[in-house]
């Protein structure tokens, strides 16, 4: 009975830690109209996932360093996600703006409460999930980070 616990013990760490370590599935429309999956991705790209606004000098700070990296990396298997964080009435409108303004070469989308509370909550942006081609997220980064910071990290997982 002993062992049996042990082993039912060890099975529930096991379980919890890969539940925990998983990027929570979403589904978005991004401004482009186009329908916007996340596990369509999984076991193929190594994503960086990005919770910013525009309003938000951190976040704006790093935008030109995804744009940078996704030009460099999107052939050998890099996605970046932008989600908004914008509210309002002109949301989406300001986003756009900021996108031809910061000229972003990625999927950006509105981002709404149920995917905030798929992620745990986003008490602060950015907040930005690195995730490898197995759907783990190996890294929660709180806070601006410069590029290189970033590109560090990706050179490893493609």
């Amino acid at each position: 009975m002993r062992k049996l616990t042990v082993v039912l013990l060890i099975s529930l760490i096991a379980c919890s830690q890969t539940s925990k370590n998983r990027v929570p599935s979403f589904i978005l429309q991004t401004l482009d109209g186009k329908t916007f999956n996340i596990d369509d991705h999984i076991g193929e790209k190594v994503m960086i996932i990005d919770f910013w606004a525009t309003w938000c000098p951190p976040c704006r700070a790093e935008i030109p360093g995804f744009v940078r990296l996704f030009e460099k990396y999107r052939d050998k298997g890099l996605l970046i996600v932008g989600i908004s964080l914008d509210r309002g009435s002109n949301a989406e409108s300001v986003v756009r703006n900021f996108m031809n303004e910061y000229k972003v070469n990625y999927p950006v989308m509105m981002g709404n409460e149920e995917v905030v509370k798929k992620f745990g909550g986003i008490r602060a942006i950015p907040t930005t999930f690195i995730v490898n081609k197995k759907g783990e997220i190996v890294e929660k980064i709180i806070g601006y980070r410069d590029e290189n910071y970033f590109e560090n990290i990706i050179k490893e997982l493609l």
